[in-house]
């Protein structure tokens, strides 16, 4: 089997029911959730196997679950025969997830910076990629055929990775980088006002 195949040599590319231009959205869509799953990838190479066992195990779930939904997101049509991978049920665990990372981490009062150790800069920038594949997702929602699970799994997993990365630094005994000139937004561990 040759790795290259020479198909893509004039910007198309094969998606699941047809071909596409490599620009298009839909392949933006699922390029974008396949460059996360690379920099999860990273984020695990870089928290220890002791102390962080919970989170590098969630994170390898991840890693399956985004290689999921870029194949949901590669299909312009769903069919009976090939019906959609993510299910509800992968957002339902990451919100119990942020639910327990939320109570493991100091109370929050101020915006933070990305930061922190060198393991939690990592999951920020997971959590960056998480939000600028949620808004191609956005958009081809608007254009074309999706599974809806994908937009709801990358809205909670970008929340996933913020409450992971405060986790991180707060085991690791580093401090979260507090943004210098942000007023007091958080009460309880919650935003005056949802972001979302």
């Amino acid at each position: 089997m040759r790795l290259y195949t020479r198909t893509g040599d004039e910007g198309k590319t094969s998606v699941i029911g047809g071909r596409l231009a490599k620009d298009d959205t839909r392949v933006v869509a699922y390029g974008t959730t396949d460059e996360l799953n690379s920099f999860v990838g990273l984020a695990i190479t870089q928290l220890d196997e002791n102390t962080f066992a919970d989170i590098r195990g969630e994170l390898f779930k991840i890693q399956h679950e985004l290689f999921d939904c870029g194949g949901d997101l590669a299909m312009l049509k769903v069919k009976e025969d090939r019906p959609y991978k993510a299910k509800q049920e992968i957002v339902d665990f990451l919100e119990q997830r942020i639910d327990v990372y939320i109570k493991e981490a100091a109370e929050l009062e101020r915006f933070i910076l990305p930061g922190g150790s060198e393991a939690a800069a990592s999951l920020h920038v997971c959590r960056t990629i998480a939000r600028r594949a949620e808004r191609y997702v956005t958009r081809l929602q608007r254009e074309g055929e999706i599974n809806p699970i994908v937009l709801k799994y990358l809205n909670r997993l970008s929340d996933y990775f913020f409450a992971v990365a405060r986790v991180v630094n707060s085991r690791l005994g580093v401090p979260d980088v507090e943004y210098e000139r942000s007023a007091i937004v958080f009460r309880d561990g919650k935003r005056k006002e949802d972001k979302k």
